[in-house]
Parts: structure tokens; C-alpha cells; sequence
């Protein structure tokens, strides 16, 4: 979804080629990894990684503010990213087998600049909203997070719980809204799955949040 979206931006930039996108390497006809995008921007190629992630800061994860940030799922996180990508990603375009994808475009490795587009929408528990944080971009803070036993503090607020393909989008007034009885209910089946629903939050006095309900 991110990918896609990016790479519209990139087709309509006409300083930039698009060579190739999403490119599976193989060994054995086993998929090592995968290449997201290779481009030519003013005459440098360049291989661009490209990532966005939905993290919640949690204290009690790790001793330093990059180990605080998880997935809202507790099954990834920051720290866990970058270290793929340090390992794992960027190298793969070093790998022998990728040599027969660079030789279709008549490139060479060590012509090619790496490049991350990293971007992230992060959470913070409420009573940190406002605080500045250290080492990530502050920007990148979109809303807080509560645990679903905690949600009833919002029984006068509004809901909309948008779909997965919509969590890129700012917050707006034009959507469905639900009462906090209905938005509850289909809140608790996410719960129930051990899976933390994003939700767009329109108080009393029509200010809008985004908000992870999260299940642990």
C-alpha cells in the first residue's frame, strides 16, 4: 500500500526514472529478499528502501527512547527495523544474485547510491502528548494510545474506526461516526484477536485525535 503510493509520487517526478520495483531476489528459486525500488534521479541510479510503520511508545520495552517504540501488536519493533534494514536490506543489493538483475539495466553496484525513505506515524501514551521527545522527528507523533480497558474515559467522544488502507489518512470531519456503545462493540473484536484498532476520536468540542486502542 505504502510502496504504491509512493511510487506514484515518484512516476510523476520528472527528474526521476523508475527502473524497476518490488523485485524478488532469488537463490535455488528461494526468495533472499526484495529489492523496492530501483531509480535514476539526475543521472544517479539509486537503490530506495522504502518503509512506513506504525509505532506506540512503551517504556517498559528496552532502556533507551529508540527500544520504547513497538507496533502496536508488540510483534515488531524500531529498533528491530533498523537493524533489518542495516543487515539484511541495503546489503542484499551486494549479493551475487542480485548481480543478474543490475546486469539487465547495464548497472554497476558501485555506481549505486542507497537510500531510505523511512517515514512513520508514532504514538505516544496520553499523558506524554506535548512532550518533546529526544532522537526521533516529533512531527511524526499523530496520537495517543490507551488500553481498551481505559476507553470508557472517552464514552462521550465520537468514533470512526477506518480500515487498514485508510490508517495514512489525516483526520477529518466527513466520515461516519459512531457513538462510544457502537464503536465498542466492534473495537472488542479486535481486542478480542489480541489486534489494536486505530480510531479517529471527535470529542465534545469537535477536536479530532487519532488513537491506538491496543489489547495488552
Amino acid at each position: 500500500m505504502v510502496e504504491r503510493f509512493v511510487s506514484n509520487e515518484l512516476q510523476f517526478n520528472k527528474s526521476i526514472e523508475v527502473l524497476a520495483e518490488n523485485i524478488q531476489i532469488k537463490r535455488d528459486k528461494v526468495t533472499i529478499g526484495e529489492i523496492d525500488c530501483l531509480l535514476k534521479h539526475n543521472n544517479t541510479t539509486i537503490h530506495l528502501e522504502i518503509i512506513y510503520k506504525f509505532y506506540v511508545y512503551d517504556e517498559s520495552v528496552g532502556s533507551s527512547e529508540l527500544e520504547h517504540w513497538i507496533g502496536p501488536n508488540r510483534k515488531d519493533s524500531l529498533i528491530e527495523k533498523i537493524t533489518k534494514l542495516k543487515t539484511k536490506q541495503l546489503p542484499l543489493l551486494y549479493k551475487p544474485e542480485t548481480e543478474q538483475l543490475l546486469k539487465q539495466f547495464n548497472l554497476d553496484v558501485n555506481t549505486i547510491q542507497q537510500q531510505v525513505y523511512f517515514k512513520a506515524q508514532l504514538f505516544v501514551p496520553y499523558h506524554m502528548l506535548g512532550m518533546q521527545l529526544r532522537i526521533i522527528n516529533n512531527q511524526c507523533i499523530k496520537g495517543y494510545y490507551l488500553p481498551f480497558n481505559d476507553l470508557e474515559q472517552l464514552n462521550s467522544c465520537k468514533f470512526h474506526i477506518p480500515s487498514k488502507l485508510n490508517w495514512l489518512t489525516e483526520v477529518h470531519h466527513d466520515v461516519i461516526w459512531l457513538d462510544y456503545n457502537d464503536a465498542i462493540k466492534t473495537i472488542q473484536k479486535s481486542i478480542i484477536q489480541e489486534r489494536a484498532p486505530l480510531c479517529w476520536i471527535k470529542s465534545e468540542n469537535t477536536t479530532l485525535q487519532k488513537v491506538f486502542v491496543v489489547w495488552w
